[in-house]
């Protein structure tokens, strides 16, 4: 890539990333191209020079999104160990994605904000994360790390109480992106219900 198309990316990602925060903090609807300029500092014909439309905005920030929980859960898989080992490091790569600006983005802001051909593309990506959870767990039942379940219910609700950070998760709560990923996927594991200890052998 040469150096001012560098440039460019690196501005248009800098424009997805305010339009992010402005869109967790105000909603989609409530914030203007003029918003995001300001946040910026820039004037709005500026601002149509790296994108065309919020719709494209809204789309930018989902992809990044998505993105990095894809690579993440790429990386984590080729990483290797057993099959819980790699359902452990997914939960903790979306856990944490869904904290950061694009992560809450995707989660925050519905799929139906989007022109029907950008939301066919979203949620076919959103598939793609969806299988991978369901993959793992599958995995898991067939070594032994986990109990019989049905991998399609079982991912989606591991995938929906790991997106449910990014709607109530707030960067100056007391506590971090860490510990709640590790308390919501204690929680997630291991559940609830207090287990009584098992009856010593004789």
């Amino acid at each position: 890539m040469s150096d001012r198309r560098q440039q460019r990316e690196v501005k248009r990602l800098a424009v997805l990333s305010a339009a992010a925060q402005l869109f967790n903090e105000r909603g989609y609807h409530a914030t203007s191209l003029d918003d995001i300029a300001a946040r910026l500092n820039v004037t709005k014909p500026t601002l149509y020079y790296y994108v065309k439309s919020k719709d494209q905005i809204l789309l930018g920030c989902v992809n990044q999104g998505l993105a990095m929980t894809l690579e993440g859960i790429e990386a984590s898989r080729k990483a290797g160990g057993k099959a819980l080992d790699q359902l452990v490091a997914c939960m903790r790569v979306y856990a944490s994605i869904v904290t950061m600006d694009f992560g809450m983005c995707l989660i925050r802001v519905g799929d139906e904000e989007l022109p029907a051909d950008s939301r066919r593309e979203l949620r076919r990506l959103k598939a793609a994360i969806d299988m991978e959870f369901r993959r793992l767990v599958a995995q898991g039942v067939e070594e032994g790390a986990l109990e019989p379940c049905d991998p399609k219910m079982t991912a989606f609700v591991i995938a929906g109480g790991l997106s449910w950070i990014g709607r109530w998760y707030r960067p100056d709560g007391g506590y971090s992106p860490e510990q709640i990923a590790e308390q919501c996927i204690r929680t997630l594991l291991g559940g609830v219900v207090k287990r009584a200890p098992a009856a010593a052998k004789r």
